[in-house]
């Protein structure tokens, strides 16, 4: 779309004017810091910029999806001639040798002379229109962490990518960092302008690409110089989650335009957008993907499979479930990327996402060690339930419940046992000291290890000791009946991912403990 002014020059531009042209400009990639910083002022203080805004993007779009459908025709057409340009000249033999100086002769070198050059004529126009079809460059992949279709250096157009498994950085000529992570389709329209079909992104902006804009199909996501992240799944609605700065959401069948600030998300429905959760945990972030990468370099899938293997093979493993059968586990709940490319864990979103499960019988286990590999999204809720037995019946003594607290730390209660005088307790239960809040946004190793006989429950981050509570009572752990995520509605609900939940009925030692977490670590 180009400008239709007829300013006379000299004449100074109006404010109307001086708009239109700041996000025609925009559209285009060409705007500078002064102009984004000039037309956001506009849409936050003025309904009429709005509107404008919101028909100039409308037409811009028409006009991309013509444009593209005249490069397709232009490809079939290019396709055309260059299989029929050579072909078309053809030689009938004669029976007598003319001589090229005769009449006839110098007619047939005439004519001949005449279709190599509009044949050569045919072939260099095939080659322009080729040429000018070709996509421009936009991106580059800066690092790509098991996404076989994508390759570090390799450079981005116009054209369509989509990735199975695996996460990837790229970098735009304008200077976004964007992190994608599978599986994902996705394609440029500019520099400023990503389609996203379905997949989940997390967008650096840095102040020169102010204006960088996410399109789905639900609706967009236009930067106002921030840190945001879209999440738009398969059969669904986009979300649009601030991290730092500005953005502003637009449905895509109306609505207004909606300013987001810093923790706010909005989800973008079909005719309007409502607020929603928070979860600045759920993406990848650019800078997170280079450390991801080197860990599969480093061969930490095989060494993490290897120590997986191990635990299969343990007499006292109650349960392993790392979510790569077919077979779900019953719940409701999203299955997702795991740790490596290609895996799956399952995620906790809303209020009331769960997963069932009934492991460890009728028995009895005087020792239990639970350990997961766990991402969370946000700590707003009270406890965050990583495995609560169904029920707290105090004719069912040891029943187990394990979570993050409010305040950021792990617990690990059973029913009607009892701390030792000489422990210091939060709330009245064992609970870690170590809090889980720096760790936010990426994946962490929590694991705790009970011992009835010896009256202790012992914590474990990344691997390593945090700390020891002490018991005056303890009964053995009884499972059974249990859910991962959601324990009730009102204060006991997982935001978050879960990969690899173990269950054994022993205590492992600080040792295995590290040696567990070196192993599955998908960090380097």
């Amino acid at each position: 779309m180009r400008s239709t002014s007829t300013r006379q020059r000299g004449e100074p531009m109006s404010n109307e004017a001086r708009f239109r042209q700041n996000v025609q400009d925009y559209l285009e990639g060409r705007a500078t810091p002064e102009q984004v910083l000039q037309m956001n002022q506009e849409l936050r203080s003025d309904l009429d910029s709005r509107r404008a805004f919101r028909e100039m993007l409308n037409l811009d779009s028409a006009l991309m999806e013509a444009t593209k459908e005249m490069m397709h025709e232009t490809a079939e057409v290019t396709a055309e001639l260059s299989e029929e340009s050579a072909p078309q000249v053809q030689f009938e033999p004669t029976p007598e040798k003319v001589s090229a100086s005769s009449p006839d002769g110098g007619n047939n070198h005439h004519w001949v002379s005449l279709l190599f050059l509009i044949a050569a004529s045919l072939m260099i126009l095939a080659g322009s229109l080729v040429w000018f079809a070709k996509s421009p460059e936009f991106a580059i992949v800066e690092y790509a962490a098991g996404a076989q279709s994508l390759s570090t250096g390799m450079t981005i157009g116009t054209e369509s990518h989509f990735i199975q498994a695996g996460t990837v950085q790229l970098v735009t000529t304008r200077g976004t960092r964007i992190a994608i992570e599978a599986p994902a389709l996705f394609s440029f329209e500019s520099a400023q302008r990503l389609q996203l079909k379905h997949g989940r992104l997390a967008a650096d902006v840095p102040q020169e690409a102010h204006g960088f804009t996410v399109i789905t199909p639900t609706g967009q996501a236009i930067d106002l110089g921030t840190k945001f992240g879209v999440d738009m799944p398969e059969a669904g609605e986009a979300e649009i989650h601030v991290f730092e700065g500005e953005v502003v959401a637009q449905s895509t069948d109306g609505g207004n335009l909606s300013n987001l600030r810093n923790s706010q998300a909005f989800r973008l429905q079909s005719a309007a957008g409502t607020p929603s959760s928070f979860r600045s945990g759920a993406f990848i972030q650019p800078g997170e993907v280079d450390s991801l990468s080197a860990a599969l370099q480093a061969g930490q899938p095989k060494r993490s499979q290897w120590a997986l293997q191990e635990l299969r093979d343990d007499p006292q493993l109650i349960a392993l479930f790392d979510f790569e059968t077919e077979q779900k586990q019953p719940g409701k709940y999203r299955c997702v990327q795991g740790r490596w490319p290609g895996s799956q864990a399952a995620e906790f979103v809303n209020v009331g996402d769960h997963m069932k499960l009934d492991v460890g019988g009728e028995r009895l286990w005087p020792q239990l060690t639970l350990a997961a590999w766990v991402r969370l999204d946000h700590l707003g809720e009270p406890y965050h339930s990583l495995l609560h037995t169904d029920g707290w019946d105090d004719t069912k003594k040891g029943q187990v419940h394990w979570m993050v607290t409010r305040l950021t730390t792990m617990r690990l209660a059973l029913r009607d046992n009892k701390l030792a005088p000489s422990d210091r307790p939060n709330e009245g239960f064992p609970d870690s000291q170590t809090s889980v809040l720096p760790e936010q946004g990426r994946w962490v190793h929590l694991a705790t290890v009970y011992d009835s006989d010896k009256k202790t429950v012992r914590f474990y981050f990344n691997g390593k000791f945090d700390s020891e509570s002490k018991l005056s009572q303890a009964h053995p752990a009884r499972l059974g009946p249990a859910q991962i995520g959601n324990w009730n509605t009102l204060d006991r609900t997982l935001s978050g991912r879960i990969d690899e939940m173990l269950i054994l009925g022993r205590a492992m030692s600080d040792a295995e403990m590290e040696h567990l977490f070196a192993a599955g670590n998908p960090y380097r």
